[in-house]
């Protein structure tokens, strides 16, 4: 019996040892975030390549795989220096869009749309400013001008409207690091009456 009071009593000593025991600070290890620098003209060249800008800003060239981008006159737009092909007279446009070959030009509803000179040079966005291509970009105002005719068909300003402040600024910097390129394109032509 003394045996067994002694083992109650070791018993009840250590389990009140163990709860008066200070309790053990639980350290939470804080990482630093992983904090990259964006290299804006990188970014830019990666959102142009996923957006697909060269689609219609870059002229085709036809290979035995079918047309692809003519990097030589990488997003220079519509080439002024050729012309569209006739529009064909049974085709009803209103149900129907009718592209150029090298996607450079659309035909609709609208009249006719040529994809812009997107390179630096003056008569691509070489003047422009930040907030003249963020105008373009988000709002479809036409070279980024308050009070100037919306951007047309086929661009896809809806769409854009959403891209973050951060992400215009990238796809600028990268277009202004390009190879300039002079290239007028031909104006906006409006449906024939």
């Amino acid at each position: 019996m003394k045996n067994k009071a002694i083992a109650i009593m070791t018993f009840s000593v250590l389990i009140l040892a163990s709860c008066n025991q200070p309790k053990e600070k639980k350290v939470e290890v804080v990482e630093e975030a992983n904090v990259k620098t964006v290299n804006l003209e990188e970014r830019g060249e990666y959102l142009v390549s996923i957006i697909g800008c060269a689609d219609c800003h870059t002229p085709k060239k036809m290979t035995e795989m079918g047309p692809v981008p003519d990097m030589d006159r990488y997003m220079m737009g519509f080439d002024s220096s050729g012309a569209l092909p006739p529009i064909p007279e049974n085709v009803p446009l209103g149900p129907w869009a009718l592209f150029a070959g090298d996607l450079t030009a659309a035909v609709g509803p609208w009249g006719t749309s040529y994809a812009g000179n997107l390179t630096p040079d003056k008569t691509g966005i070489g003047n422009w400013t930040l907030n003249q291509f963020k105008k373009a970009i988000k709002e479809g105002k036409y070279k980024g001008l308050d009070n100037s005719r919306p951007i047309l068909p086929p661009m896809p300003v809806e769409a854009y409207r959403h891209l973050e402040d951060d992400d215009v600024e990238a796809i600028f910097t990268y277009l202004k690091s390009l190879k300039p390129i002079e290239n007028i394109v031909p104006a906006y032509t409006p449906p024939a009456s």
